[in-house]
C-alpha cells in the first residue's frame, strides 16, 4: 500500500473509533489528541483496529508515530514494507 492509501485507511479507522469526527474535516497533520480530542483509550482502540485490519503489530513505544494521519501513513508504510 502506498502512503496515500494508508492515510485514507487510517482516517477510516479513526472515524470508526471517533464517529463524531467527519472524514472530510480530518487534516493530514491534525494531531489525534491535541486537535481531534482523542483520549488514550481511543488511541488504544485505534491501534487495535489497525492491527486487525492490517495484521501488523504496533508496539506501545511507537504510538507517538501515529500522532497524525500523515505520520501514521509513513509509519505504517515502513512497518508493512
Amino acid at each position: 500500500m502506498i502512503p496515500n492509501e494508508l492515510q485514507s485507511l487510517f482516517i477510516e479507522e479513526l472515524i470508526r473509533i471517533a464517529p463524531d469526527l467527519e472524514a472530510g474535516t480530518v487534516g493530514a497533520d491534525d494531531h489525534l489528541q491535541d486537535d481531534l480530542d482523542l483520549d488514550s483509550m481511543d488511541i488504544v482502540a485505534l491501534v487495535a483496529a489497525l492491527h486487525k485490519r492490517l495484521g501488523t503489530d504496533i508496539p506501545e513505544a511507537d504510538y507517538g508515530e501515529l500522532a497524525t494521519p500523515r505520520k501514521a501513513a509513513a509509519y505504517l508504510a515502513a512497518r508493512l514494507a
